[in-house]
């Protein structure tokens, strides 16, 4: 697991006020976390954590515990979600627990924030092309249903607002395919910075929940049925907007570059 968020702190990673002071040959581990996915079963915890609170983001660093046999490592609950009901997602709680000073990712302590900032493009990136596929997987089967469903005498495909929606939801995901595709070009090539990942964070994870509410309507009252898969798509994709930075944020460092 990555333990990022706290109760206090979610996009706003600068805010950390989970501690590792050094202490002889270890760290000992002070905080809590939250929203953590993973955290119910993980025993290999990355802990973002501020190894000199008076140095801020350049105070931050990553710190590896493994939890077996860690005295003061507390697992809280496994959280209820709206959606994602598959991924565990807990709190998570460290009381004194010793780390040895050897478990700070990279040759010198302080280079979290950097390290972090690296790899969120890849993490934006990731969460675009989950983004992409949970919405060609509900057209996959939105379409199978219209063309089976009937309502006064024909079936729901052949009314022409059917059309016109599905023409519409298949032309956004195709553009947001490509622009994933270009995106994922550029990462293989390690060429893609902050601001186009989180263009396409948060773009495409604006056209999954508005594409998927679009289809879900085309089911009636069985896209509200926990049992088609439409339902949990359209539950899945709400807090793709929220994680890996809210889309705001994202728009917020696209602003940065203009």
């Amino acid at each position: 697991a990555i333990a990022m968020t706290e109760p206090g702190a979610g996009s706003d990673l600068q805010g950390v006020k989970t501690t590792a002071v050094k202490q002889g040959d270890h760290y000992v581990l002070n905080g809590s976390k939250t929203f953590i996915t993973n955290g119910q079963l993980a025993n290999f915890i990355i802990v973002v954590a501020k190894t000199d609170p008076a140095e801020g983001a350049k105070g931050t660093s990553l710190i590896c515990l493994e939890t077996d046999g860690a005295e003061g490592f507390e697992r809280g609950r496994n959280l209820h979600k709206i959606g994602m009901e598959a991924n565990d997602t807990s709190e998570l709680f460290f009381n004194d627990v010793k780390v040895p000073l050897e478990n700070v990712i990279g040759d010198t302590e302080g280079q979290g924030f950097v390290q972090l900032m690296q790899q969120l493009p890849q993490e934006r990136l990731n969460i675009a092309v989950q983004g992409v596929a949970a919405a060609e997987r509900g057209l996959e089967a939105t379409l199978a249903y219209v063309k089976e469903r009937k309502a006064f005498g024909k079936r729901v495909i052949d009314f022409q607002n059917t059309q016109f929606k599905l023409a519409e939801i298949k032309t956004k995901l195709t553009v947001a395919k490509v622009f994933v595709d270009h995106c994922i070009g550029l990462h293989l090539k390690g060429r893609l910075d902050a601001a186009t990942a989180s263009m396409a964070k948060y773009w495409v994870t604006d056209i999954q929940g508005e594409t998927i509410d679009e289809m879900l309507q085309l089911f009636g009252g069985y896209g509200y049925m926990t049992e088609y898969p439409i339902a949990q798509l359209y539950k899945d994709a709400r807090v793709q907007r929220i994680y890996g930075g809210t889309n705001e944020i994202m728009k917020l460092l696209i602003a940065r570059t203009l």
